[in-house]
């Protein structure tokens, strides 16, 4: 293991944070216990005053396909993986088109889009040198419960890869701001959009400073160039107080706060 220096308000996707010494894991780590992990910097949203984190090396970055066995890294990017997927025409991947990161951060909040979930399609996942059955693990809507360190998948895959169903998909996030944002920050409320919310309540183009709850969808926070910690938490909170207020609902943050 190594220390690696990362500028948060360049590496991570909202563009807020500081340069902080980052401690990477490589193969064969005994992984730490008080460290915090992340991964490529898409659903973070970084504090000054976070706790030690710590990120996998590029040793956790790799696809191999054995018969109908894939076993994929923790650190792969999801574009690298997408390509792989139909390249050799693997069915069942086609939804995690345009979803940012590496494979662990989806993992880790079970990503997707609609009901199209990464838990949906995998068979097993090796957390902390062990591997454990995808039945074994708590996991729900944008929640998953890992107990520690997920560093490599495990996928049965069949072949059929869907053109037809990657393009409807790809369809559904055309809506998404381009703008450095952390990504959809609260979860969907049961029967009901957290976009729809926020922008019922008036906070749709809502801004303070450089954040800005967007006018292309409002359940995204944007940074529009000097966007920093206090003002995005500030509209954050202003946003659950005031769907609370008005709908007895309380938003939760897909966005990790760290």
């Amino acid at each position: 293991m190594f220390f690696k220096t990362i500028d948060f308000s360049r590496f991570s996707s909202i563009k807020i944070g500081q340069t902080i010494d980052v401690l990477m894991i490589e193969n064969g780590d005994t992984i730490p216990k008080d460290r915090v992990i992340v991964g490529h910097g898409n659903n973070i949203l970084i504090s000054p005053t976070p706790p030690p984190l710590m990120m996998l090396s590029k040793d956790f970055s790799f696809i191999e396909l054995k018969d109908n066995i894939l076993r994929v890294g923790a650190s792969t990017p999801i574009g690298r993986l997408l390509s792989f997927a139909k390249r050799n025409n693997l069915a069942g991947f086609e939804f995690i088109s345009k979803l940012p990161g590496s494979l662990g951060g989806m993992v880790a909040m079970n990503a997707g889009v609609k009901s199209y979930e990464i838990f949906n399609i995998i068979d097993a996942i090796k957390i902390d040198g062990e591997w454990i059955e995808k039945d074994k693990i708590e996991y729900g809507y944008r929640f998953v419960k890992l107990k520690g360190v997920v560093t490599e998948v495990k996928f049965i895959v069949g072949r059929g890869f869907n053109s037809n169903l990657l393009d409807e998909l790809i369809k559904l996030r055309s809506n998404q701001p381009k703008i450095p944002s952390a990504g959809s920050l609260f979860k969907n409320p049961n029967g009901d959009y957290a976009g729809r919310l926020i922008e019922e309540v008036g906070l749709k183009g809502f801004r303070r400073g450089d954040m800005e709850w967007s006018m292309v969808h409002a359940n995204f926070l944007v940074n529009r160039g000097g966007g920093n910690f206090s003002d995005a938490k500030y509209l954050i909170d202003l946003a659950k107080e005031r769907v609370f207020k008005e709908f007895n609902i309380n938003l939760v943050e897909e966005v990790k706060i760290l």
